[in-house]
């Protein structure tokens, strides 16, 4: 069964592929499929009122089973931002994120550099059915990169002392706020499918 994923994303698309296949489902992006999604504005205040968002507006555009994910890293010195701005937090890419990052941590202690990733996954059916579910993870921003796996902030994300940008697509499915968000999403489906 084929169910699209509102994101072009390809390590999302790769997380969820591994970890969804085995129920039979086949994720798929609009790319794939030849078609475009128009894009959505994630003006949710929620990490899940944005997947909510996205989902709803791929499924209603290809009459499809969809999935759309909103995630983020919530850093505790910074109040738990960047939050739902994760992904637009210095307007421009990853890079630019990590460096502003590091820039506001600057001269803050391991101790005082807590956060989380979070991850909120709507799956929503052309029938109305919907599905939502969150998962996160726990650990430290670093004080430089280290990595090259992962995307965002996996280079400067601890867990366990290592970088999410040391860790292998699968240790990381493991153990991330989308793998754990995604099986929960499983358990879900598993009832229905």
């Amino acid at each position: 069964m084929d169910f699209i994923l509102a994101s072009n994303n390809k390590k999302k698309l790769g997380e969820m592929q591994r970890i969804l296949s085995p129920l039979g489902i086949n994720v798929v992006t609009a790319k794939m499929l030849g078609i475009t999604l128009d894009d959505v504005v994630e003006d949710a205040d929620s990490f899940e009122g944005n997947a909510k968002i996205k989902a709803h507006a791929a499924c209603k555009a290809t009459n499809m089973p969809a999935i759309a994910d909103d995630s983020g890293i919530c850093v505790d010195y910074l109040g738990g931002a960047p939050g739902v701005y994760s992904a637009r937090f210095s307007g421009g890419d990853d890079e630019d994120n990590n460096d502003l990052l590091l820039e506001k941590l600057k001269g803050v202690p391991m101790e005082q550099r807590g956060a989380h990733y979070a991850c909120a996954i709507c799956c929503t059916f052309p029938d109305g059915k919907e599905i939502n579910v969150q998962g996160e993870c726990y650990g430290y921003i670093g004080f430089e990169r280290d990595g090259n796996e992962g995307f965002g902030y996996d280079p400067l994300f601890l867990v366990d002392g290592r970088a999410f940008g040391r860790y292998s697509p699968e240790e990381k499915d493991r153990i991330s706020h989308r793998g754990n968000a995604l099986r929960k999403l499983v358990n879900e489906l598993e009832k229905i499918l």
